[in-house]
């Protein structure tokens, strides 16, 4: 029981953010590598619940804050214009959606959304080979994500709002996909520097694997069940001389467009491999990898879980042999869950039950090996105070020019707590890991255990007053926030 889990804390830790005599807990790693984020979408009949799963790490180099918002949905008078980063302008619509709002100040491609129906969305970099970009009106880049959790009400619908910004505007960014889902079905979104793209729709029996590199393959958009793209993607590939129907045979959207560096990239390979392995997907270490696959067993959230914490325990990748010869951050590179990642989530949307219900954010601060994942639904209408920077972002525009201490360590905003305990554990990885991972998987296999009993509570609110199932939700929320936060810290200054 949560209740049991709870512990009392008399007073406000103050942190010192210092692990040993002068040493800071916040260091700056290394540069931006371009291969960042790892992303797992999985169709609802691959599932064991019949629902759509979509994991992801959010790994981004450097110093980073997260803010967790819960974004109100707004109504706009007729006539009002948004202004893009490099000064276009888009007419605003009447009425935008609520949305949970993963935000990192100043970044224009980490932010992560699930909104009021159930559509997820995230982002992996994917770069591309585009060097004749064609641009309109300053182009669009961090404003495209934003736009779909306002406006889309389900993952198709967010497809076609992406396509029509990208070939309005072009697309500011070298490449990137976009994993988009709902409680129906998954798309991946790939976008090139300029004004083409494609989307493909993960079939519902299969699974995903996204590391930094295109994944999407064969392209038919005849099929408008399963594709959508630019109309002359085939044909600007022939004109820039990336396809020939004749020396290549059938179009290849990755083979066409992506950089060579991105596919033949180890980190890129041996992620995905990662992966692969755990699923027991018999799929070689080679990088030519499918778009997607059918996997042996059904998926379950907590598979999931376990992906986006691994560091190729078990495997030959592995240089830490099993954390003896020390913390995997430190020898083993590119992996899963790495240095860089500052989120990890697993949503679970179900189209059984309200979105505001059924669809929920697993999410794991910071490093989820020594995190547990808790429930964020997309009721939540509020978070814990700790959890965001007050009275910031005001607005999206807000987030283009952050305050610049913004990424200062204090004892205020609770993400810094988890930075410090990262810290630690990577200085003493081998002698703490399996008590740690002991807690977290006993918080994990409590909060499963009792997620059918506060979602009939839920329910059971929701069809009297909807309102009062969210205040029961985010007060849930928020204890388990509260608690993970508080208990983290304790842990450093023990």
């Amino acid at each position: 029981m949560i209740k049991r889990l709870v512990f009392f804390v008399s007073a406000w830790v103050i942190l010192t953010f210092q692990t040993g005599a002068g040493q800071s807990v916040w260091s700056p790693q290394e540069k931006e590598s371009g291969f960042n984020c790892f992303t797992i979408l999985v169709g609802k009949n691959a599932t064991d619940q019949g629902c759509v799963y979509m994991a992801h790490n959010e790994d981004d180099y450097g110093p980073q804050l997260v803010n967790w918002i819960i974004e109100p949905g707004k109504h706009y008078p007729e006539g009002i214009e948004l202004e893009l980063k490099n000064g276009g302008k888009l007419a605003q619509v009447e009425t935008t959606n609520r949305f949970i709002w993963l935000e990192m100040p100043g970044m224009d491609f980490s932010d992560s959304y699930l909104n009021e129906y159930g559509v997820c969305i995230a982002s992996n970099s994917c770069p591309s080979r585009e060097d004749h970009p064609e641009i309109t009106d300053g182009g669009i880049g961090y404003r495209l994500r934003g736009l779909m959790a306002e406006r889309a009400t389900s993952a198709r619908d967010a497809v076609r709002i992406a396509g029509t910004l990208i070939e309005q505007f072009g697309y500011t960014g070298s490449g990137r996909t976009y994993s988009v889902a709902d409680p129906n079905e998954a798309w991946a979104i790939s976008v090139v520097r300029g004004k083409h793209w494609v989307a493909h729709r993960v079939p519902d029996d299969e699974v995903m694997v996204l590391p930094n590199n295109y994944m999407i393959t064969n392209v038919d958009l005849s099929d408008t069940e399963n594709f959508m793209g630019s109309k002359d993607l085939i044909k600007y590939a022939i004109q820039r001389g990336w396809y020939d129907p004749d020396r290549d045979g059938d179009f290849n959207f990755r083979k066409a467009y992506a950089s060579t560096g991105s596919m033949k990239h180890p980190a890129n390979i041996n992620r995905a491999w990662g992966a692969y392995y755990l699923f027991d997907a018999g799929i070689k270490i080679n990088g030519n990898y499918p778009f997607s696959f059918k996997p042996k067993k059904k998926v379950s959230k907590e598979k999931l879980m376990q992906v986006l914490s691994s560091h190729y325990e078990g495997t030959p990748l592995d240089k830490s042999k099993g954390y003896t010869l020390g913390s995997p951050y430190k020898l083993n590179g590119s992996m899963i869950c790495g240095k860089a990642s500052v989120y990890s989530f697993v949503a679970e949307l179900r189209n059984w039950m309200p979105a505001d219900i059924g669809c929920v954010l697993w999410l794991a601060p910071q490093w989820s090996d020594i995190q547990p994942f808790i429930p964020w639904y997309a009721g939540t209408v509020s978070v814990p105070s700790a959890f965001a920077r007050p009275d910031y972002p005001k607005s999206f525009k807000d987030h283009y020019h952050p305050p610049k201490d913004i990424r200062t360590p204090n004892d205020r905003h609770a993400f810094w707590t988890f930075v410090a305990f990262s810290d630690y554990m990577n200085r003493h990885y081998g002698e703490k890991i399996e008590a740690v991972k002991k807690y977290r998987n006993k918080i994990e296999k409590t909060l499963l255990k009792k997620q059918k009993k506060i979602e009939r509570k839920a329910l059971k609110k929701y069809q009297k007053d909807p309102e009062s199932a969210r205040t029961f939700l985010t007060g849930y929320t928020d204890k388990l926030a509260e608690f993970t936060y508080k208990y983290t810290a304790k842990q450093i200054n023990k």
